[in-house]
């Protein structure tokens, strides 16, 4: 599975703190989806992001 973030994120950086390996923050304050395809074993986390974030900026891709 492929994960986005769409311009709404808000920079809150939940994401990252959660699932690291899938999402980070860029220079601009935002949170990027830096994994091509997630790993089985960051599956959990990395959805755990998703439901997690406040504005529902990260979607499925």
């Amino acid at each position: 599975m492929k994960y986005r973030v769409n311009d709404g994120c808000i920079g809150c950086g939940l994401c990252a703190g959660t699932c690291p390996e899938v999402f980070h923050m860029t220079d601009e304050g935002v949170a990027e989806a830096i994994a091509e395809e997630v790993a089985a074993e960051n599956e959990a986390a990395a959805a755990d992001a998703m439901s997690g974030c406040p504005v529902g900026a990260i979607e499925e891709a």
